[in-house]
């Protein structure tokens, strides 16, 4: 399926309360004021369903995860996405048997279910405590054919990630979003609390990949156990070029849109030549931890 010479783009940025009923409603909303405003794909924050759990280690907040077989949430939005014509990348905490993953699926502008993806980098330290919550995820890379184009979408923590940006890049996708859930660090970390480096992060992917490279995440300040973090917002859309063209700040709540000229890129893309002039014979190192190239 060819994508489309533009798509109309929606990353919504919003707050969170512990009350799901709460938090889904309100994310149905966002989607409807986007739609209206004309958006085709409309990105959602990670794991919107509640607060951001992860910020300590208690056994209770397994129970917040569900099968994607009767989840109580995703029909909801299959039947909305089939009602407004829209393409919409949903996050969910997963129940699959013993495991428990950080999730994504993918719901076409008919409604359909394309796929599900679990988040591969799980991140742990103070306040971002997920590998206590979560499996790595074992689905590799999702890229889907959905009515507005090819939708590459990775889960927060690989946003970091180069491989990530490349290999969604290489199945085929016309652009690449990332829910996320980021913002303050508990006082006694050393690592700074900046979205600059964050968006720098993703930015650089657009760069390298000449693609549209757009990030959905959350504000407000949650407390869970004794912590609290505040969420720093400012979800953004970058071009091809690594220009930032729409971005929200720390307190906006709603849908940020942005027309993406796929063609644009497409042909901006193939004259940059990064693809072209990729050498993957020479890149064993990054299939090993230490640098190490193993052969037989």
């Amino acid at each position: 399926m060819r994508a489309p010479d533009t798509v109309k783009l929606a990353v919504v940025q919003m707050h969170v309360t512990d009350q799901l009923e709460d938090n889904v409603t309100r994310a149905v909303q966002h989607v409807r004021d986007a739609a209206a405003q004309g958006a085709q794909v409309i990105l959602l924050p990670e794991l919107f369903e509640n607060l951001y759990f992860c910020q300590v280690e208690r056994e209770e907040y397994f129970a917040l995860a569900h099968p994607l077989e009767g989840h109580p949430f995703i029909g909801r939005f299959q039947e909305l996405a089939r009602e407004l014509g829209v393409v919409l990348p949903v996050s969910y905490f997963e129940a699959a048997g013993q495991a428990h993953y950080n999730s994504l699926v993918c719901i076409d502008a008919d409604g359909t279910l394309l796929g599900n993806y679990r988040k591969t980098h799980i991140p742990d330290g103070p306040g971002y405590e997920e590998k206590y919550y979560f499996n790595p995820g074992d689905t590799g890379f999702k890229v889907w054919d959905t009515r507005y184009g090819r939708v590459g979408v990775g889960i927060c923590w690989d946003q970091w990630y180069p491989e990530t940006a490349r290999a969604l890049m290489l199945q085929g996708a016309d652009f690449l979003l990332y829910p996320t859930a980021i913002g303050s660090e508990p006082a006694e970390v050393e690592t700074p609390n900046s979205h600059h480096m964050w968006q720098r992060a993703m930015i650089g992917h657009a760069v390298s990949n000449s693609t549209y490279v757009a990030a959905a995440n959350r504000i407000g300040t949650e407390v869970v156990g004794d912590l609290n973090q505040t969420y720093y917002g400012h979800t953004f859309v970058s071009d091809y070029t690594g220009e930032i063209v729409a971005e929200f700040g720390e307190t906006e709540e709603g849908a940020l849109i942005h027309t993406l000229n796929i063609a644009e890129a497409r042909k901006f893309r193939a004259g940059m030549g990064f693809f072209r002039d990729r050498r993957p014979e020479l890149y064993g190192p990054l299939l090993t931890l230490d640098g190490v190239t193993r052969r037989g």
